[in-house]
């Protein structure tokens, strides 16, 4: 292995543990053009397929979720743990909805099928305060 390739996996390491630090301090579930933006900063010569690449591959390592919120872009969060998620239907913000999670809804599913439920996902839709408040 010659001094370039391993300077590169270096450096490629250090910024999926950049990408996953801007993820695990924001709760703005970003995309991936949004992350892209912010590491330009410390990384002028980052190219947008190295952001998809390690997301990607944090993604395949359950260091980050990928959120399919029915926009165009997908975006991402770093927090694991089970929450349900707000999305504004206009403006498309999502935001975490720490709302206690409903264990019988698994149990009553898991009742009605013969498939093994392991968990769910909820996401609520409607309108932020924000957009409302333009609708007045």
């Amino acid at each position: 292995m010659n001094n370039h390739s391993s300077h590169t996996s270096l450096r490629h390491s250090r910024q999926r543990d950049e990408i996953l630090k801007l993820l695990r301090t924001t709760t703005s579930h970003p995309t991936a053009d949004w992350i892209y933006q912010e590491m330009k900063k410390e990384f002028p010569h980052l190219s947008l397929g190295t952001v998809y690449r390690n997301l990607a591959l944090l993604v395949e390592q359950g260091l980050v979720r990928k959120l399919e919120s029915g926009s165009t872009f997908d975006r991402f969060e770093a927090r694991l743990e089970p929450h349900y998620h707000l999305i504004c239907s206009r403006c498309r913000v999502i935001s975490d909805f720490d709302m206690p999670g409903y264990q019988e809804i698994n149990e009553r599913a898991a009742r009605m099928t013969d498939f093994k439920i392991q968990g769910h996902k909820i996401e609520f839709f409607g309108l932020c305060s924000t957009c409302r408040a333009q609708q007045s």
